[in-house]
């Protein structure tokens, strides 16, 4: 028999569900008028860009130029690579310490994770202020700002892989009477291992991304290139900058696509 009924209406919602409807729009135009939105910048930006864009083509292609970026470019490279590589190792024993039911109490695990949260709030050029205020100008701020990010983002993700793996071999070696580091160095953390170097190839394309504007605030890299190309109205360095930039960018993202298809078979 063929179902001839109505579609189904919406709901009429409940008096609170309107009041949070209504809140949630004021919080929208709220946050537009302090944004600064406004529908005639929008409008009238076009020709703005369109002049940018006539002065910054062709892009400044000379010999000099290209070989002075072309250092800077590798230095921005090798403070992604340091600071990951640094990060992903130091996040390890800090990811132990955090996830919930392994080595460590709930008090532990809470001030861990909150430590991890309040790293991940601060933003990475934040902390490359900092340690150019602590260590001085250049690429080793860099490092520092770029492994201490990727100690928030690691920690946090591998907690969670480690509490995501089968209970099942934990529970067996539980019933052996093995310790807790004994189960988490021959069940949990095999287990996880496969996510351990999906998450950290993320984070190698996270670091590469962030450390091409720590030159911003002096903490190397090609950002400082890239501000004294604005500051400077060279537009064209400018955008051969970036255009460096989205290239090696995009071709890290191919490598780590394709270091992570080779090594755990498939995409997190």
């Amino acid at each position: 028999m063929t179902d001839h009924s109505l579609p189904r209406r919406l709901e009429r919602p409940s008096a609170l569900a309107f009041l949070g409807y209504v809140v949630a729009i004021v919080i929208v135009i709220w946050a537009f008028q302090g944004a600064g939105f406004s529908l005639d910048k929008v409008l009238t930006s076009p020709p703005r860009f369109a002049d940018f864009m006539s002065r910054a083509f062709p892009p400044n292609l000379e010999s000099e130029v290209m070989a002075r970026l072309g250092r800077k470019m590798v230095e921005t490279l090798q403070i992604a690579f340091a600071g990951a590589v640094l990060g992903v190792i130091l996040s390890l024993p800090v990811a132990l310490l955090a996830a919930r039911g392994l080595i460590a109490g709930p008090w532990i695990n809470g001030i861990v994770r909150n430590i991890l949260g309040f790293i991940r709030a601060v933003p990475d050029i934040a902390w490359a202020l900092v340690f150019v205020v602590a260590v001085g100008l250049g690429p080793f701020a860099g490092t520092l700002a770029i492994m201490i990010d990727t100690i928030g983002f690691c920690g946090r993700f591998f907690a969670d892989d480690m509490e995501a793996v089968d209970k099942g071999p934990s529970e067996a070696l539980t019933a052996t009477g093995a310790r807790r580091l004994d189960i988490t160095a021959c069940a949990t953390l095999p287990a996880a291992a496969p996510a351990f170097v999906s998450t950290a190839l993320y984070a190698l394309e996270k670091a590469v991304r962030s450390s091409t504007i720590l030159g911003l605030v002096g903490a190397g890299g090609i950002g400082i290139e890239l501000k004294v190309g604005f500051d400077l109205f060279d537009y064209p360095t400018a955008m051969t900058v970036i255009l460096m930039i989205a290239v090696v960018v995009i071709a890290i993202e191919a490598l780590s696509t394709w270091a992570r298809k080779t090594i755990i078979g498939e995409q997190r």
